[in-house]
């Protein structure tokens, strides 16, 4: 497994937004994370992530404990996330936000781009043509000079998840990465997620679009109030009472 998180407990002053919750998520699949608003599923995704400390319970990735890290330390080992409102620096160029995103795997140093030295030039070439490949693999290149607030809101998304591809990951965390999307929109960011897959990419994926999470997701996780009610393929999922009871009530 890839990822292994064991009985994490996640509490907001008496809210326990996370409950003892255990699950595992297998290389390259996609795992969706599924449940009514307020189950827990963006905050799991910032426990992945380093933004929220856990109360109790420990999170490994690829077998190295990883719940008291800070979020960058944890980025650096491979796990890079999207955000529900994309995250973009709207006075940069679509290209220069997915060159930031290559950040983390420079070499060049503090020094190297003070003075513009010829290993620095070097390195920033090759991060300018790793990026316009992967502009191109997203549909983004004829956007590159673009600012990157003045392109639509599904380009944003999808630059979004292009950033984070930059730095490499070995996985990939999308927060409703179709929210506000249209029909049309939905799917073409389905099928570059599937795309994603079958390079390698392993993707939680939290969304309730319920019609792409049962396209394109390998394995599902039920989530409600906080605790694990259902795991499974989507379509045992689609049979299970208490999943169906916790989406539709009694």
């Amino acid at each position: 497994m890839i990822l292994e998180i064991r009985e994490i407990t996640l509490r907001f002053g008496g809210l326990e937004a996370l409950n003892g919750l255990s699950c595992s998520i297998a290389p390259r699949q996609i795992v969706s994370v599924i449940g009514p608003n307020g189950a827990g599923k963006t905050t799991l995704l910032n426990a992945i992530s380093g933004v929220y400390p856990l109360n109790s319970g420990e999170i490994f990735f690829q077998d190295r404990p990883i719940s008291r890290l800070k979020s960058f330390q944890i980025t650096t080992l491979g796990v890079n996330r999207t955000f529900q409102q994309a995250q973009l620096f709207a006075n940069m160029t679509v290209l220069e936000n997915v060159m930031v995103g290559m950040h983390p795997r420079t070499q060049s140093g503090f020094l190297g781009g003070m003075f513009h030295l010829a290993g620095e030039r070097r390195e920033e070439k090759k991060i300018q043509e790793k990026a316009k490949a992967l502009l191109n693999f997203f549909g983004l290149l004829a956007k590159a000079d673009w600012m990157a607030g003045h392109i639509s809101i599904a380009e944003q998304k999808r630059l979004e998840i292009c950033r984070a591809m930059a730095g490499e990951p070995k996985l990939l965390l999308l927060d409703e990465p179709v929210a506000g999307l249209n029909i049309r929109e939905t799917e073409a960011m389905g099928d570059i997620i599937i795309k994603l897959k079958k390079t390698g990419q392993t993707i939680i994926l939290v969304e309730h679009n319920m019609h792409l999470v049962m396209g394109i997701s390998d394995w599902l996780i039920v989530l409600h109030h906080g605790s694990k009610i259902g795991e499974g393929r989507p379509e045992e999922m689609q049979k299970d009472s208490r999943v169906v009871e916790a989406y539709l009530g009694t």
